[in-house]
């Protein structure tokens, strides 16, 4: 009997320390090898998968496989229930409640603010393929309306990241798509602002080139002149108009993938009890927080000023490196280099970073929670208080999910071309250099938008 207990609970153990990645290891392999038709069979297969409380996750990964799979009309109903979801903010009492004595894989896959705001970077790709742009200048404007309103969630410590500024060089690039130039200007300004104010300190981004020159374009289209002026000073550059009648190619190139989730953890030690508080700290780290007990029972009041440390849980990113670092479009002779618009990775990092001391709050009371009630159980039988003992141990476990068919990184240029059919090339280079060519039929005066997302990159 007790060999068989203990088999059961090294199975619950085993697979209770598995990552979200590392059980969802074949749908990843089959998106990052191309195999789309065949990861939107797995996915289907996956009976709970609309329902189960990583639904967020399961729609964001049939969303981007049907887009991979030109299906862009059936894409935009997985973003759609997805969307659905963030709005929803109700929670599950009961699932909260477990959360505390369990650990928060438990509770339905709340996500990441940039998730959020990538869902409809994808929307919009979709539009833009639909060739209704005002559904995607919507998505575009959508970006920054949902940051803002994730972030009057958080009473403390709220998050940096509050603005997105290659949402408003997209609406700028659909804009001017549609033949609103004014507009598309102005979107291109404040693209420049965020990046300036708030790219470069957080994500060391730079104002990506292209939005330079769109800028000027628009400037001298509009016949702003003073404002033409003022940007070729700011940039250092010296406008020079292209020829007449041609059209546009933008390249939206999606590089590699973005991080996975692990785990780490924090030992916090009981600093002492006082008027009904105890507090729980960390000095290597400079962390301290209290936790009210005055209203408890006795015996939970005694648990709790008992406690002497804590081992808690909390997630972290693994970075997986693309094989390419840098690519240009090759047209008629000319290199025009694709500007990074967007490092997700970095954007991923910097959110995490931003609500770590919301989750480490959290995490705190749900641990102290579960060695209080180990010392309850202990207290009312040794046994008993043993396998609480164990099965806190095991449930132990940070929230390793996270949305894994995100690329690394955005990057995008506008080519100038002739009307007519185009070869071009997509350059890449890295670890390894590669070519891929495409053909486009361009319209004067029109704009032809393009996607492609490179899957290389390192596990």
């Amino acid at each position: 009997m007790k060999l068989k207990i203990f088999a059961l609970f090294f199975t619950i153990l085993l697979v209770g320390c598995a990552t979200y990645y590392e059980k969802t290891i074949k749908l990843q392999s089959l998106i990052a090898s191309g195999q789309f038709e065949a990861a939107e069979k797995e996915l289907a297969k996956d009976t709970k998968g609309e329902e189960g409380k990583n639904r967020y996750l399961y729609f964001c990964n049939r969303g981007v496989v049907s887009f991979m799979n030109g299906q862009y009309e059936m894409s935009n109903e997985y973003f759609n229930k997805a969307d659905y979801y963030v709005e929803d903010f109700s929670k599950s009492l009961g699932n909260e409640a477990l959360a505390l004595v369990t650990n928060p894989m438990v509770k339905p896959y709340r996500p990441e603010d940039f998730e959020a705001v990538l869902v409809h970077f994808y929307k919009a790709l979709n539009y833009i393929y639909l060739k209704d742009y005002e559904g995607a200048l919507v998505e575009c404007r959508r970006v920054n309306i949902v940051l803002q309103k994730l972030n009057e969630r958080y009473k403390k410590n709220k998050n940096k990241y509050t603005r997105d500024a290659f949402a408003h060089c997209m609406m700028g690039l659909v804009y001017e798509a549609a033949g609103n130039t004014n507009d598309a200007f102005i979107a291109y300004r404040n693209a420049l602002e965020i990046y300036e104010e708030d790219y470069k300190e957080l994500f060391g981004l730079d104002v990506p080139d292209q939005l330079k020159q769109d800028l000027l374009r628009t400037a001298h289209s509009l016949g702003f002149g003073s404002e033409l002026e003022f940007f070729e000073n700011k940039f250092g550059l010296n406008y020079e108009p292209e020829e007449a009648d041609k059209g546009h190619l933008v390249f939206f190139w999606l590089n590699g993938f973005g991080p996975v989730k692990d785990e780490w953890s924090i030992n916090f030690t009981n600093t002492g009890y006082n008027d009904g508080w105890v507090t729980l700290a960390n000095d290597e780290h400079g962390l301290s927080f209290p936790i009210y007990i005055g209203n408890k029972s006795r015996n939970d009041q005694a648990a709790f000023k008992n406690l002497s440390f804590l081992r808690v849980a909390f997630p972290k990113y693994r970075e997986r490196k693309p094989i390419f670092s840098q690519a240009a479009i090759s047209a008629n002779g000319q290199e025009f280099p694709l500007q990074l618009g967007e490092d997700i990775n970095a954007v991923a990092y910097q959110c995490l970073n931003d609500r770590m001391l919301r989750e480490m709050a959290s995490g705190i009371a749900r641990l102290a929670t579960k060695k209080a009630l180990e010392e309850v159980a202990r207290n009312e039988n040794e046994n008993l208080g043993a396998i609480v003992s164990i099965v806190n141990a095991m449930t132990e476990k940070a929230d390793t999910r996270n949305w894994q068919s995100l690329p690394y990184s955005i990057s995008y240029c506008r080519v100038p071309l002739d009307e007519g059919m185009n070869s071009v090339q997509l350059k890449t280079s890295g670890k390894m250099n590669n070519s891929v060519p495409f053909n486009f039929n361009i319209k004067k005066n029109q704009t032809t938008f393009f996607a492609f997302h490179n899957l290389e990159s390192y596990e």
